[in-house]
């Protein structure tokens, strides 16, 4: 199986901050990216213009794309209809985002999105924003969830998504009580294998993913995918600095503000006893994050 988003220029978006490990095992990563910057301003138009593509493999299923191969308008609205009314959105432009980097970046294909499953614009689905998986250099294999989480504060964005996989692992709310989780979740890809246009063997591949056998020649283990969208301050003064001067002034500041929060993240993963599982977190600062989440999607979707 291959990756949706052979050819994307996504990343071609941003610049590459940081990448960094959170243990001393080298399993949890971070990646820091920042979209590129046109005249001491983040190029939001960039970023548009690489999503529409995506829009169409993150929230389609395999088999819909079948269907309507090669009629690239019906496939287009089809897609732009998963999604909520973009003044009233608030979690979909990170779960997309979530989406193309974990393609574009780790090269871990979709199984399936919340998004496809949706059958109305009103209707949220509870659980993982999506699943994919990942083959190791040992042979062995990973089943990626991924929680997306666009926060004014990078410490609260955090907190929220590493409180939400602890409650979705361990099919709990936040007040205690059982709720659906990671084996609803596996249930659910199970239950849309025949909805997608896998053939026997993928299908077969995918089921032994999901529910390993004592004759499985490999391992695979639950992981999560967090993608962390957060609000970086540009004072009126600094927009009128020398564009270079600029580049290297905001560039520091995103890195101090993620470096802030490093030790953090990692005290939580413990406290929440999620050591075990491998993590993949990517993080974009926005200017005006409320303002610009709603345009940026409108503009996708419109």
């Amino acid at each position: 199986m291959n990756i949706s988003m052979n050819g994307t220029d996504f990343l071609s978006s941003f610049d590459l901050l940081m990448e960094t490990s959170l243990d001393e095992y080298k399993k949890d990563r971070l990646c820091l990216y920042a979209l590129k910057i046109n005249a001491n301003e983040f190029n939001y138009c960039n970023l548009e213009s690489s999503l529409i593509d995506p829009v169409i493999d993150y929230a389609l299923s395999r088999e819909i794309k079948k269907k309507y191969q090669g009629k690239s308008g019906t496939l287009s609205k089809k897609a732009r209809k998963k999604f909520k009314e973009s003044n009233k959105n608030d979690g979909e432009l990170g779960e997309l985002l979530l989406y193309c980097f974990l393609e574009s970046h780790l090269n871990a294909p979709k199984i399936l999105s919340k998004l496809e499953l949706k059958t109305s614009t009103s209707l949220y689905v509870n659980g993982a924003d999506g699943v994919h998986f990942l083959e190791l250099n040992d042979g062995n294999y990973q089943l990626i969830f991924g929680e997306s989480k666009m926060y004014q504060k990078i410490g609260g964005a955090f907190d929220n998504a590493l409180k939400s996989i602890y409650e979705f692992k361990n099919e709990i709310n936040g007040k205690g009580d059982s709720k659906s989780g990671i084996k609803y979740e596996k249930s659910l890809i199970s239950d849309n294998l025949t909805k997608e246009s896998f053939n026997d063997d993928e299908k077969k591949f995918l089921w032994s993913l999901i529910y390993p056998s004592e004759n499985s020649s490999f391992y695979v283990d639950d992981a999560f995918g967090i993608f962390v969208g957060f609000e970086i301050e540009v004072l009126e003064k600094e927009k009128g600095m020398k564009n270079s001067d600029f580049r290297i002034m905001i560039h520091e500041r995103i890195k101090d503000a993620v470096n802030s929060c490093l030790v953090e993240i990692k005290e939580k993963i413990i406290s929440y006893e999620l050591q075990g599982h491998d993590f993949y977190i990517y993080v974009v600062p926005f200017t005006e994050i409320d303002k610009n989440r709603k345009e940026i999607l409108e503009e996708v979707i419109s």
